[in-house]
């Protein structure tokens, strides 16, 4: 009998202490800010920063079935595999029919994909925020150029994971 009460007496006490820590070490609740209509109608807004084209419009997400799996090559063998999952900001009113346009557009991105592994895109630190604005800027481009400049307002990158091989 006493084995079996001092391992359920050490879990016990476990939970108690790292429910206690954690009831301790939770981040503070953050003020939430309330927006206060202005009263002063006499000033003018401010002019906006250049903002990409159709920003002003609603928007909504086309998430592109399935993902991208892309090889990165290095001395002549596969080093590593990147899995990718992409979706499209879009306006809302888009005319977009995804099952015909599906098999062009994933071409492209996929050639991107491969040329971006190629120059070694996938390397190292690859998920630096330079380098993943420079990576979405190209896959953007390209999904203008094959849906519309008017249409596809961004690309989103929503799943990303490098498996070494």
């Amino acid at each position: 009998m006493k084995k079996f009460l001092l391992p359920v007496l050490l879990v016990i006490l476990g939970l108690g202490v790292g429910a206690g820590a954690g009831w301790f070490l939770q981040p503070a609740p953050q003020p939430v800010a309330e927006e206060t209509p202005s009263e002063d109608t006499d000033t003018a807004p401010s002019p906006a920063p250049s903002s990409p084209v159709g920003a002003d419009r609603a928007s909504e997400t086309l998430r592109l079935p399935g993902q991208f799996l892309i090889p990165v090559i290095g001395d002549g063998r596969i080093r590593a595999m990147v899995v990718i999952g992409l979706a499209l900001e879009v306006v809302e009113d888009h005319d977009i029919d995804l099952d015909r346009h599906e098999a062009r557009l994933r071409a492209a991105l996929l050639q991107a994909m491969f040329d971006h592994s190629n120059l070694g895109g996938f390397d190292g630190v690859y998920t630096d925020g330079e380098t993943l604005h420079a990576f979405r800027r190209t896959l953007r481009a390209i999904a203008r150029t094959e849906l519309g400049e008017r249409v596809v307002l961004d690309v989103l990158i929503t799943d990303l994971v490098r498996q070494n091989s």
